[in-house]
């Protein structure tokens, strides 16, 4: 049986309020651009979640919601909310659907891509992971309890400014 992750970074936030707490940043314009990109790269390429994993955090919320697709079963964990690679893994593992959408913050979820793939990405921004990069990776096991690291194969990596520059050269 295999199992998908989609892996994604919240979109571009705002810094406009320096007095706002981190986790009620929004995204800014650049990132709600960004988001609804990747949403329609998403659906474009059929990746498409059953289930979302979600940090609490406002901007990754409101990128999930500008993504314009809809998973069955949404949880919103604060334990996602600027967690390292071994954290993601745990809320990953307690996943039930076969296609899991993660959204998560740096420079956890650029470490956790690369911890879980058995080859990292040959994109020259996959390292460092920009605003709303997403990672397609697949697992054959039956069941999300039995991923490890190194266990996965990366089929897609995407950034918002390439997609952006393609979903506009084709209109």
């Amino acid at each position: 049986m295999s199992r998908t992750l989609i892996l994604m970074r919240h979109a571009k936030s705002s810094w406009d309020d320096f007095l706002q707490p981190d986790h009620a940043r929004p995204l800014n314009a650049r990132g709600r651009t960004s988001a609804a990109a990747m949403g329609k790269w998403l659906k474009d390429k059929t990746y498409l979640p059953d289930e979302l994993l979600c940090s609490t955090a406002e901007r990754t919320r409101e990128t999930y919601a500008r993504l314009g697709i809809t998973a069955a079963k949404t949880r919103y964990e604060d334990a996602l909310y600027h967690a390292g690679a071994d954290v993601m893994l745990r809320v990953l593992q307690t996943a039930q659907a076969d296609t899991i959408l993660m959204l998560g913050h740096n420079p956890g979820i650029a470490y956790f891509a690369e911890m879980l793939s058995k080859k990292p990405a040959t994109h020259p921004r996959f390292s460092d992971y920009p605003t709303c990069a997403t990672t397609v990776i697949h697992f054959d096991v039956a069941n999300w309890a039995e991923v490890q690291f190194s266990q996965g194969t990366i089929v897609d990596f995407a950034i918002p400014r390439e997609i952006i520059a393609t979903q506009t050269n084709a209109t």
